[in-house]
């Protein structure tokens, strides 16, 4: 799979994807209009060219108060990422390249304010999308949200990773509708947070393809 090739996909207004990035934007606006005063962190795991936060980042008021960190496998994505953070002027962002699923990447910055695990629970295990669920909770800060995607096409597992969640100390605040064809979720934490762990592997990240064939989809 050509990962770079992919996101032109985005450009396309009646796009999957381009309809999906809208309801994400929405969402990471909504997580900033309500945020209280003061500096904020937020990391995004498999973070591709970075469209989805460094969208909103770009004009919104709370653009200063932001520390973000990036992480991307593809040098070439990442490299679109830092492209697009140079352009809109958000020095407080960092783009790294490298395995996302690598906690090591995230110490400093984490427990953020803001998690986003967007285009990744279509490309990993059940097995794996509920060990990162449980992560979370040593990535996120109590009263911090995750903002989550997965496809619904059959066998539908947006309702599953819900539980995962709510089951871990996360609210829901924010589920898209069924008939839109794919999901995206927000959960808040509430729960009882753990320190990051070092040197630990969240998901391997295989193409949804293979996924199903193998019946780990």
């Amino acid at each position: 799979m050509d990962w770079h090739s992919w996101h032109d996909n985005y450009d396309r207004p009646d796009s999957h994807l381009a309809k999906r990035l809208e309801q994400v934007q929405r969402q990471i606006r909504a997580v900033l209009d309500e945020a209280p005063p003061g500096p904020l962190r937020a990391v995004s795991l498999c973070a591709g060219q970075g469209r989805d936060l460094l969208g909103v980042l770009s004009d919104h008021a709370r653009r200063g108060d932001v520390r973000a960190r990036l992480v991307e496998l593809d040098p070439r994505n990442a490299e679109a990422a830092r492209t697009r953070a140079r352009a809109a002027g958000l020095e407080n962002v960092e783009i790294v390249t490298g395995d996302a699923s690598i906690t090591d990447h995230y110490h400093g910055i984490a427990p953020a304010d803001l998690v986003l695990l967007c285009g990744v629970f279509g490309h990993t295990t059940l097995a794996d999308i509920e060990h990162t669920v449980g992560m979370c909770c040593q990535l996120c800060e109590v009263g911090g949200t995750v903002i989550w995607t997965r496809g619904r096409t059959a066998p539908d597992r947006v309702p599953l990773i819900c539980e995962w969640f709510e089951s871990r100390g996360f609210d829901r605040r924010w589920l898209s509708a069924p008939a839109v064809g794919f999901g995206v979720g927000a959960h808040r934490f509430h729960g009882e947070p753990t320190a990051l762990a070092r040197g630990q592997r969240m998901f391997t990240f295989t193409d949804s393809d293979v996924l199903r064939q193998q019946g780990g989809w």
